[in-house]
């Protein structure tokens, strides 16, 4: 039988993911076929969705074996309540690679001060020697694909890493904490803050005015996560008053960042345009077809979103 899969992202996507889903669909055996943008509703087996696509109704889709978001991120789509289908986010190795050259380069400049160098020192010639990286803890927020990988990244250029998450998980190389009481003694430590934690009612301004004062003084903040994650509010105040030393940020509650906010013009904030990790077109289309592959199998479908936990 014919497998009918829905492409159900911006439209301009579609000419860079149409040749590469094909391949990708040939090498895992899946031939007999029908790819593209309109396809009646109640004929879907497949949808590939992006949660900003035209498909945000999903109750006409009754045949439909899966929704497979190409975002990592699935807050925009999980309380969908016409949303009923098994829901799968992205988990590739391109993404995951993107992430961390994003977290282990901006971790090295602010450990080593590079902001200094590259801004000019104007004729003073001061010789701030930064600790090795062994005297130097980084905390990661979140344990999932993308906070695992960074947090053994960053432990792998000699930092001391201390990774949390809500429940229990263990990374080699990272001592791994859980729990409210784990969050305190995270963050005691972390002179260097990474955020990677999913956007969920739970999660929202875990970074706020409590949770901040937990850092050592002076400590920086990278935000590659969730926006919803910090309260803006509590972390400019804590800017001003030395308490965080600097916060570098991909991504905001608002996208794109609106020109009035004050982090664009806070002398300790970096703002990145939502860089950090995208979808690489290659390696997700070969996630999409191993699901598909999977779904026509009888399989379990790959990283698969608990609708209870929101990822």
């Amino acid at each position: 039988m014919t497998v009918n899969i829905l492409f159900a992202a911006k439209p301009e996507r579609w000419p860079t993911y149409e040749p590469l889903l094909q391949e990708a669909l040939a090498e895992v055996g899946v031939d007999d076929y029908r790819l593209a943008t309109d396809l009646p509703p109640e004929e879907v087996d497949y949808i590939v969705n992006a949660p900003n696509g035209p498909v945000q109704d999903f109750s006409p889709y009754t045949r439909a074996k899966a929704v497979l978001n190409l975002w990592a991120g699935v807050e925009g789509i999980v309380n969908n309540p016409t949303l009923t289908q098994p829901l799968t986010r992205m988990v590739d190795e391109g993404l995951t690679q993107g992430m961390t050259e994003w977290v282990a380069g901006h971790t090295l400049r602010h450990h080593l001060g590079m902001d200094a160098h590259i801004h000019g020192l104007n004729g003073a010639w001061t010789q701030d020697i930064p600790p090795l990286a062994a005297d130097r803890p980084v905390t990661v927020l979140g344990l999932g694909a993308l906070g695992a990988a960074c947090a053994q990244t960053i432990a792998g250029l000699g930092f001391p890493v201390t990774g949390w998450s809500r429940s229990a998980k263990s990374v080699e190389g990272v001592t791994c904490l859980h729990g409210e009481d784990g969050l305190r003694d995270a963050l005691s430590t972390a002179q260097i803050l990474i955020l990677l934690l999913p956007a969920t009612p739970q999660t929202e301004n875990i970074l706020n005015a409590e949770t901040l004062a937990l850092l050592p003084r002076g400590a920086v903040v990278l935000n590659p996560g969730r926006g919803p994650l910090i309260d803006d509010d509590a972390l400019l105040a804590a800017l001003n008053v030395g308490q965080i030393g600097h916060a570098t940020l991909d991504v905001f509650r608002v996208e794109p960042l609106p020109l009035t906010h004050p982090y664009w013009a806070h002398p300790h904030v970096t703002v990145t345009p939502h860089i950090a990790s995208e979808t690489r077109a290659k390696t997700a289309s070969r996630v999409i077809a191993e699901n598909i592959r999977r779904g026509e199998a009888g399989e379990p479908f790959l990283h698969l979103v608990d609708r209870d936990t929101g990822y």
